[in-house]
């Protein structure tokens, strides 16, 4: 219910005026204040309320029950001392900051109609919660918080790519490298290939690039993919026997020697319930001659303006083996390798726009963060599972910008069940 109470306060779902101190004097919020979510301190700072005709100004804080300021520690921490209102749903004792003062308190119950859909939001069996209030809604009101979705989304994504710099020493161009990575997984082995990328030694590869056979393995050899003992007993004869396999493998052999490389743990991989295009093997196969061609660069990302280029750029397909094999030793009927438009169009959301928007916002050029939204409404809204969801609930977008904007919600808000958080859940709240 304290949580509650944060939401009214900060919401101004209570009463702004005809609410009394428990002394009796009257009280008039003209400012609930800044909500202080992530930091240690008052729940709200710079509030603005007139405690019997005199303004105060300063901070909020907010209890279940007034005990709960001793229960916390408050009356012995300086940063309560600006507490101008103590603001609780039941007022069971008297409270001190650790200056000896006793900030006014005022006890305020949560509206019955916020509870009620509160919980009706929490009991709701279908998914998402909000769905019967969704078709109601103006439409100005669902493109608001849309749009602040799709930043969000984006500045998420520009905080992973932060961090995956940082693990690579600085560099902008092994970040971007790793990012393509982990995006190559979609999703299932997401995880794998960052971890994998991470272990690559980029500038000792730099110097093979020209030769895809010896790029290739590199990739798979740092998979653990030719480690022979790390396969399944009955797959070691069949690789053992193909000689791709063991010209991939001696080659590597020489030049983890030659850098000294240590490979990752194979086990890492998932295959359960994979297509076979999905394979690792296919994909680190598709990575090598994107490579190769020197279009896996965050230089050749930023140097194009357009999704058509963007699509050029991300277009690749195997080496020859892989045209007829989908794991080593295992052949099967021959097709073209190449990477389907679907997932050209996804690694240019998930990894070219976020990379130029990460970077711009880095180097402070804001041209490359206005491209990286220009390019989002330029794009087709991607077809998957949850913007059908949202469809359903009459909830349509036209863009991937959009798209992007429903995976936030979806992720960020629904699944967490915050609806507090949501501008949706806000709107069903407030109702009476």
């Amino acid at each position: 219910m304290e949580q509650l109470l944060h939401y009214c306060w900060k919401h101004r779902l209570l009463p702004p005026t005809g609410l009394t101190t428990t002394d009796g004097r009257a009280v008039e919020v003209v400012d609930p204040g800044l909500y202080n979510r992530r930091h240690a301190g008052p729940d709200f700072f710079n509030a603005k309320v007139k405690i019997d005709g005199t303004l105060w100004v300063g901070n909020v804080e907010i209890h279940q029950r007034a005990s709960d300021w001793q229960a916390h520690g408050h009356q012995t921490d300086p940063r309560y001392d600006n507490v101008v209102l103590h603001v609780c749903g039941q007022a069971d004792t008297t409270v001190l900051t650790a200056s000896g003062h006793q900030p006014p308190q005022v006890e305020v119950q949560v509206p019955q109609h916020v509870v009620d859909h509160y919980e009706e939001l929490l009991r709701e069996d279908r998914y998402p919660p909000c769905h019967r209030l969704i078709p109601e809604l103006p439409r100005l009101t669902l493109h608001a918080w849309l749009s602040a979705l799709q930043t969000e989304r984006l500045e998420q994504k520009t905080e992973q790519i932060r961090q995956r710099v940082e693990r690579c020493n600085g560099s902008w161009e092994d970040g971007n490298f790793v990012t393509l990575a982990r995006n190559f997984g979609f999703g299932v082995n997401g995880d794998a290939f960052e971890a994998w990328a991470l272990t690559l030694p980029l500038q000792a590869a730099v110097h093979h690039r020209d030769d895809p056979f010896q790029v290739e393995a590199i990739f798979m050899g740092q998979a653990g993919l030719l480690d022979v003992e790390a396969a399944a007993k009955r797959h070691r004869e069949a690789m053992l026997a193909d000689d791709y396999f063991n010209r991939l493998r001696n080659e590597y052999q020489y030049l983890a020697h030659k850098f000294s490389m240590q490979h990752m743990d194979a086990a890492q991989w998932r295959f359960l319930r994979l297509r076979p295009q999905n394979f690792p093997h296919i994909r680190l196969s598709q990575l090598t001659m994107l490579y190769h061609d020197r279009r896996a660069g965050l230089s050749q990302l930023i140097e194009c303006t357009t999704v058509d280029e963007l699509r050029k750029l991300f277009q690749t397909t195997t080496t020859p083996y892989w045209e007829t094999h989908y794991a080593f030793g295992r052949a099967t009927r021959q097709s073209t390798r190449r990477l389907s438009d679907a997932s050209v169009n996804l690694l240019i959301v998930n990894t070219a726009i976020p990379m130029l928007f990460a970077y711009g916002r880095h180097h402070m050029k804001e041209a490359l963060c206005d491209r990286a939204f220009d390019l989002l409404e330029q794009m087709k809204a991607e077809d998957n599972h949850i913007t059908r969801m949202w469809q359903q609930c009459g909830l349509t977008v036209s863009t991937a910008g959009g798209s992007q904007a429903l995976i936030q919600l979806k992720s960020q808000y629904c699944d967490r069940r915050d609806c507090l958080r949501c501008r949706i859940g806000f709107e069903y709240l407030k109702k009476r």
